[in-house]
């Protein structure tokens, strides 16, 4: 393994770390926005549902939405149309990142982080662009389109923190980049709620937070260019020629298989549950959107405050175990939860998961990987991760309206407790967490 010297390894750090805080605040802005953005679409395009030829794409979109919720036997309120149409659009995201992943992993594992992460923030000036300019639905579809095919900032800054890591520090710098998003997400939607009340454009109402995001994008890009070294071993010159002829080979002890299939399965239920939630409070306790980003904004905070001081101290394989026990938990609170008190305690749950789930899978899945193939095993690992983000919303919600709340939660919690049941007994720790120490008494032994 190529050694990075302390203070490279920390500059690194610090400009991963300020350019993901800069992207995921970017990236957060348009969440809490996505009710009144769309509505504003709806009122200036789509016409009456029974009309025989629709003439703009979102009426289409919006009929096959109205096909899709009578298919249930519960009858399903017109309020909740806006918010089938954001899931759509956010499954719609995550199906392209699914995509996308692998092939921005195995680019910048053959011309360099640097080189990929800079082609992806061009791709993301485009997509935030066209938010700018989308006066009209159309515009924004390709916008998201265009965003989920080029947004790379997340696994390729998972990738360039396993290059400057080593066994002993690998779980910390996972963990502060699971803490940039827990930051990101408590933060980032209020203001980007407040950047939407400013209009300042009559045709995109939304061109204010969409300009800002643009500025912080635009920002962070030049940042990028300016401070951020390459981090590929092959390519930062560290390497000696005899590791570059023969480079050393990863003993593997968990299977790639099985840590895609456990990320996808968990995502898969989890981000169902993430979507079905704000049907749930609205349901059981009438819930404004200001109170669900509260109880948004506690899951964060959370969330941040295990990240910067738990998780980034526990064994990855032990930070997974702990989430998984926890959405377990979760998911059974949640499905017979009838006060305010039960369902905060079943967010405090959730917020463990979100602290250390995704993030120990990830510095899991980069022990398994040589260095030259770093980029695509951590980039296959997001895919069948945002496979399952992007058809949970799907399979969950449909469950969630033909069959209620208890059942649905209910196979939630059968699914988590079969990806908890893989994670205690299929996982194990990697042979090169074990150290030289273990190395020997394991030879001895022998």
């Amino acid at each position: 393994m190529t050694t990075v010297d302390s203070t490279s390894r920390k500059r690194v750090l610090r400009v991963i770390t300020i350019s993901l805080l800069l992207d995921l605040i970017s990236f957060t802005f348009i969440l809490p926005l996505f009710p009144k953005l769309l509505e504003f679409y709806r009122d200036h395009e789509a016409r009456e549902l029974d009309t025989d030829a629709p003439s703009t794409l979102l009426q289409s979109v919006l009929q096959g939405l109205h096909r899709y919720k009578t298919a249930f036997s519960r009858p399903i309120d017109s309020r909740h149309d806006i918010v089938l149409l954001g899931g759509a659009l956010g499954s719609l995201f995550s199906l392209l990142q699914a995509i996308a992943s692998p092939l921005i992993g195995a680019f910048s594992d053959r011309y360099g982080r640097r080189k990929a992460l800079l082609a992806s923030m061009s791709g993301n000036i485009l997509s935030v662009l066209l938010w700018v300019a989308a006066v009209d639905f159309r515009t924004f579809i390709a916008s998201r389109v265009v965003g989920g095919l080029s947004e790379g900032n997340v696994q390729l800054a998972t990738a360039m923190a396993s290059d400057i890591s080593d066994e002993s520090t690998r779980g910390s710098t996972m963990a502060m980049i699971g803490a940039c998003f827990s930051i990101a997400f408590t933060f980032g939607p209020g203001l980007g709620a407040w950047l939407g009340s400013i209009s300042t454009v009559a045709a995109n109402p939304f061109a204010t937070a969409a300009g800002f995001s643009l500025a912080l994008i635009v920002i962070e890009t030049v940042y990028l260019y300016f401070c951020l070294p390459e981090t590929l071993p092959s390519m930062t010159g560290t390497e000696t020629k005899e590791k570059k002829s023969a480079p050393k080979k990863v003993e593997r002890t968990n299977s790639h298989f099985l840590l895609n299939a456990v990320h996808f399965v968990f995502l898969l239920f989890f981000s169902g549950m993430e979507s079905s939630l704000s049907f749930m409070t609205y349901e059981l306790f009438s819930f404004t959107s200001g109170k669900n980003g509260r109880l948004l904004g506690y899951v964060g905070l959370v969330a941040s405050i295990l990240q910067g001081g738990v998780t980034r101290r526990l064994p990855p394989l032990l930070s997974v175990r702990i989430g998984v026990v926890a959405c377990l938990i979760s998911f059974v609170l949640l499905s017979q939860v009838t006060s305010i008190g039960g369902l905060y305690l079943a967010a405090t749950c959730l917020a463990m998961t979100s602290a250390t789930v995704v993030t120990g899978l990830n510095a899991l899945s980069s022990f398994e990987a040589n260095e030259d193939e770093r980029g695509n095993k951590l980039g296959m690992l997001r895919s069948w991760g945002q496979l399952g983000r992007g058809l949970g919303p799907i399979l969950f919600t449909s469950v969630y309206w033909w069959a209620g709340r208890e059942v649905a939660y209910g196979m939630g919690a059968t699914g988590i407790a079969v990806v908890a049941a893989t994670v205690f007994v299929g996982l194990k720790t990697p042979k090169t967490m074990l150290g030289k120490k273990a190395d020997k008494v394991a030879g001895k032994g022998q």
